[in-house]
């Protein structure tokens, strides 16, 4: 890849430059856009600005059209509603929620940036799944007119096989997230199993450990395994830890 190709400095810059004027009157041959399209068709990406107080997007790349099938004038937030894969709804409905409180915490603080990190299933153009990293930069501003702006990225990581199991999930302000992902990155976050994960849920909902087996229909040792599973790779001590560091996170 040449020097363009992964540097997100270019997304920054065009945030920096374009935010002032509310994301209005973007021009597609400013040398700046031309080589955010380019990045864009080599990484298999595409991106949209939002105002997050209004919901409203307010500018999006040429190519959602080539990732998703939908123009970019057309594009509007319920489309990935429409095109997340059935199992991951839920998560995505939770990472929602979260987004909102996270633009809601820097709109009552008056400053700051976060940075939301996290990858589904999503349609693409074919009709078929793909697996998309999904990256939010958020961003208070007063100009021109006080509201939480968000910078969100989508990037094809069909290419990554190491996600048999479980899903990359960031929440913070540490911007060294926000870059073209590597396997560091696609690696850290929450890796638990989708069944580690319903495990979990029942245990939250005060189901004991025979209590769920009888629900999954699978043995108390399997569930007991995958208790024991849970706790090593969070690095917890007891479920309860890891439950509400979940909730916190907004997987849950």
């Amino acid at each position: 890849m040449n020097s363009i190709s992964n540097d997100y400095n270019l997304f920054l810059t065009f945030f920096n430059t374009y935010s002032r004027s509310g994301f209005k009157n973007i021009n597609p041959a400013d040398p700046l856009m031309l080589d955010l399209e380019d990045m864009m068709e080599k990484n298999n990406q595409f991106f949209y600005v939002a105002d997050l107080l209004q919901i409203q997007i307010l500018y999006t790349s040429q190519r959602s059209k080539d990732m998703m099938g939908i123009d970019p004038e057309a594009l509007n937030p319920y489309h990935f509603f429409q095109a997340t894969h059935p199992d991951d709804i839920s998560r995505l409905s939770l990472g929602r929620a979260q987004l909102f409180k996270m633009a809601n915490d820097l709109f009552l603080a008056e400053k700051g940036t976060a940075l939301l990190s996290t990858n589904f299933r999503i349609r693409n153009a074919e009709g078929a799944y793909s697996k998309i990293l999904v990256q939010l930069y958020l961003f208070y501003t007063e100009i021109p007119y006080k509201t939480v702006f968000t910078l969100k990225i989508h990037t094809n990581i069909d290419w990554f096989k190491k996600f048999a199991h479980g899903y990359h999930y960031y929440l913070g302000s540490d911007l060294h997230y926000f870059r073209y992902p590597d396997e560091s990155l696609l690696l850290s976050g929450n890796l638990l199993s989708d069944r580690e994960l319903e495990i979990i849920k029942l245990i939250e909902k005060g189901m004991s450990s025979e209590n769920i087996a009888d629900h999954l229909f699978i043995s108390l040792h399997t569930v007991n395994t995958h208790r024991k599973n849970i706790l090593r790779k969070t690095g917890k001590t007891n479920i309860s830890d890891v439950i509400y560091e979940l909730m916190e996170s907004g997987v849950m």
